[in-house]
């Protein structure tokens, strides 16, 4: 059992994001009483039979992964360098449908001292194609973590699903007003002239793309905290500069207590691992997207740190292993 991961749902361990009953502590201010934590109760996330959100210490750190909901994408969009044939193989491989598959969509609670920082905010309402997602806000307080706590916002990129969260009135109207919200520079300048001649996007997806990050930009541009290459949001949490998804694309890493994990944002898919080469239809430059997947795949090989991406299965709470000329993704294994 990985000593870091603490589950939610978990009655006798809990971490002090959610209640240590061990030791009869006071609740963390991220956390939710126990007893709320299990009880039914109507209109909240609480109900929801799956899942939703994981608890796991990064040393000092609390983290709590949660999920946005899924997005129906086409398969097609998972590779777009190689015959539709070897994409079948491959989904076939892997038990998953050859036409449409549901992307999981994560979002990141992390706190680090007195700084309670969220990493992406979801799609909230901005596109009507994926009525599944949008959910993040109802499972932030399902967990006790109130909106209003939330002292950072790192977005890893301005896509809508990354930033639409934050447009939805159940959350603009509860960030308080000196929330800082933390995007690379060479993000904010992309999407002044959006460049989508190297993607394969579904046809509807690039307008809502650029309505969106343009909704963003205005509702926020006097909070933003822009950094150049990389930037300390709280002590252990730092954010940089990637590019490849979109060209100010950034991940987000946390190390304390010897220990590091790393929201790679939209660095990284399922087929990724098997097939770090292949183009993603989203990404608006593939090839130097596919350069920083295999850098950051070896970086965390290398270092042994935890990864939580985006759009991996939820939780997403796993590490990377080489394999031959490729990368094996290992999930942790839950923690209750």
């Amino acid at each position: 059992m990985n000593p870091t991961i603490r589950n939610t749902q978990q009655e006798t361990k809990m971490n002090p994001m959610i209640h240590n009953t061990q030791q009869e502590t006071k609740m963390n201010q991220m956390a939710s009483n126990t007893q709320l934590e299990t009880k039914m109760r109507p209109g909240n996330a609480s109900q929801e039979l799956v899942p939703s959100r994981y608890a796991l210490r990064v040393g000092e750190i609390d983290v709590l992964v949660v999920s946005d909901g899924v997005l129906p994408l086409p398969t097609a969009t998972m590779a777009t360098n190689v015959a539709p044939a070897e994409l079948a193989t491959w989904l076939d491989d892997n038990f998953l449908p050859r036409d449409a598959f549901d992307w999981p969509l994560n979002v990141m609670v992390a706190r680090s001292g007195d700084q309670t920082i969220l990493v992406d905010a979801g799609l909230g309402g901005q596109f009507s194609g994926f009525p599944r997602a949008g959910q993040f806000p109802q499972r932030l307080e399902a967990a006790g973590i109130d909106l209003e706590s939330v002292t950072d916002v790192v977005i890893t990129h301005m896509h809508m699903d990354h930033v639409g969260g934050l447009l939805v009135d159940e959350v603009k109207n509860r960030l308080r007003p000196d929330v800082r919200i933390h995007v690379s520079a060479t993000e904010v300048a992309f999407w002044t002239s959006p460049d989508f001649s190297h993607t394969d996007m579904p046809k509807p997806v690039p307008d809502v793309l650029r309505s969106t990050a343009t909704s963003f930009y205005n509702e926020y541009r006097d909070r933003l905290q822009i950094f150049e290459d990389k930037y300390e949001v709280a002590p252990g949490v730092v954010v940089r500069l990637t590019g490849g998804h979109t060209p100010g694309h950034s991940v987000v890493d946390l190390a304390s207590g010897g220990e590091r994990l790393m929201f790679a944002g939209d660095a990284m898919f399922p087929v990724g691992f098997d097939h770090p080469d292949w183009y993603n239809g989203f990404e608006h430059d593939p090839a130097e997207a596919a350069r920083v997947r295999i850098g950051l795949f070896r970086e965390l090989a290398e270092s042994g740190g935890l990864l939580v991406a985006a759009h991996l299965p939820f939780p997403s709470v796993g590490r990377v292993a080489i394999d031959a000329d490729a990368f094996r993704w290992v999930p942790v294994i839950w923690d209750y």
